[in-house]
């Protein structure tokens, strides 16, 4: 009777640790629609149009124009970019390429996915993507792993001839993650998130000034504060089970109480 006890608590504690990986696997909240995406695109870093995740971001410009976007991931998410460019009704063979940078302005590579692709001559589009790594709360210094904060797009081609040069071609940017969750999880995490102007804020809360700007870009729901994941929930019921083998092979090896054939004065 006392192990049945046990057991049901074991049990009602299993529930009650469950009940948060539900709520963490639920989808994360949509971006805002469409109407409100960036109809152009920057020509540098510093001009990068910002977007969010779920949106298509559109650009009208000439060839041979360095396009850019920005947008951003939090820790556990695997973001996906992806570009279509529309070219005009005559050209020459062209290669473009899509780049994503970190915060820091660092070159990403892609896992999978064409980055670089050729349209041959008389193409009417050219499609590419880029699917990240994923975002990690923590890194090595010398690392060149995926931080949480804003990401870099820059759309360009690469080979142009002069006749082409100046031709207008019209692009979607599109960035979209995968939540990984816990899987990915690690012992540590950033002060802050990567976005502009980060330090410049921290500054200034110092010293009481109001003057710093800082980039509106962020996600839906706020950055992660890095501390809970899913690994904590996994933990818990690993415990648990590990707890209810404990009982289960107790009752299996107890017996039943005193042998039969033992003396009573043994």
């Amino acid at each position: 009777m006392r192990a049945t006890r046990v057991l049901s608590a074991a049990l009602l504690t299993l529930g009650l640790a469950a009940a948060p990986a539900a709520a963490d696997s639920s989808p994360s909240p949509s971006a805002s629609a469409d109407g409100k995406a960036p109809t152009q695109a920057g020509t540098s870093f510093r001009t990068a149009a910002e977007m969010d995740q779920g949106q298509t971001a559109t650009a009208s410009a000439s060839t041979g124009d360095y396009l850019y976007w920005s947008f951003p991931a939090d820790t556990g998410q695997r973001p996906t970019v992806k570009a279509t460019v529309k070219l005009p009704d005559t050209h020459a063979a062209q290669t473009w390429q899509l780049d994503v940078y970190d915060g820091l302005r660092r070159h990403q590579s892609c896992q999978y996915g064409a980055a670089t692709r050729t349209a041959e001559q008389g193409t009417a589009t050219v499609e590419l993507a880029c699917v990240l790594r994923t975002v990690r709360a923590w890194s090595e210094p010398w690392a060149n792993d995926p931080l949480p904060g804003t990401y870099y797009v820059r759309l360009t081609v690469l080979n142009l001839g002069s006749a082409d040069l100046g031709l207008p071609v019209r692009a979607e940017v599109r960035a979209d993650s995968k939540d990984i969750g816990g899987a990915a999880a690690v012992d540590g995490s950033l002060g802050k998130p990567l976005v502009p102007g980060i330090a410049v804020k921290s500054d200034a809360q110092k010293d009481g000034s109001k003057s710093a700007e800082l980039s509106a870009i962020e996600p839906d729901d706020g950055w992660s504060s890095h501390w809970w994941s899913s690994r904590w929930v996994w933990t818990a019921v690993g415990g648990v089970l590990a707890a209810l083998a404990g009982i289960g092979g107790y009752a299996l090896t107890r017996g039943r109480g005193r042998p039969a054939y033992v003396p009573p004065g043994a």
